[in-house]
């Protein structure tokens, strides 16, 4: 065998071979920390689009002790405010959520804020690391009381007149 051909297959086999160990690192790094999450600079939560309300029901929304609005008071999305309707609010890391935080102790679609007839409810929608209303974890449908945190990961909210 010829000096060209075995320090062509010396120098092909080290390519391999680093092709391999960096791949291996890519691997173990998503495995650790999870898929890459592209951040815009200034994420903003989309107003879901409110339906008809049925009769009867605008004097149910307009009661003076009723939540009108849902303000983000911690985490990325700190001091945005999202005007509640008669649609429920979904919040999540997906984008068709109404609103989308960035936290990566959020689900995709983590929880959801429905009207109903005393006020206002919150589900958790199956999320891993749970929705908790002031220091208690939301298990099925729950009432949520005016301007009391409600925590999802990092994130906490409030509703608010």
């Amino acid at each position: 065998m010829s000096e060209l051909t075995l320090t062509v297959l010396r120098l092909g086999f080290l390519v391999l071979l680093w092709t391999f160990v960096l791949t291996l690192a890519g691997v173990m790094r998503s495995d650790m920390f999870g898929p890459r999450v592209t951040r815009s600079r200034a994420p903003k939560p989309r107003q879901a689009s409110t339906p008809k309300p049925p009769k009867g029901a605008a004097a149910k929304s307009s009661r003076r002790g009723s939540a009108r609005v849902l303000t983000v008071v911690e985490g990325s999305l700190a001091g945005t405010s999202v005007t509640l309707g008669t649609a429920p609010i979904t919040i999540g890391r997906s984008a068709d959520c109404t609103v989308v935080i960035d936290d990566d102790y959020a689900s995709n679609h983590h929880a959801r804020i429905s009207p109903h007839e005393s006020g206002w409810i919150i589900e958790d929608l199956g999320s891993t690391n749970g929705t908790y209303v002031q220091r208690t974890r939301v298990a099925g449908a729950m009432s949520v009381p005016l301007s009391t945190p409600i925590r999802i990961g990092k994130t906490v909210m409030e509703l608010r007149k």
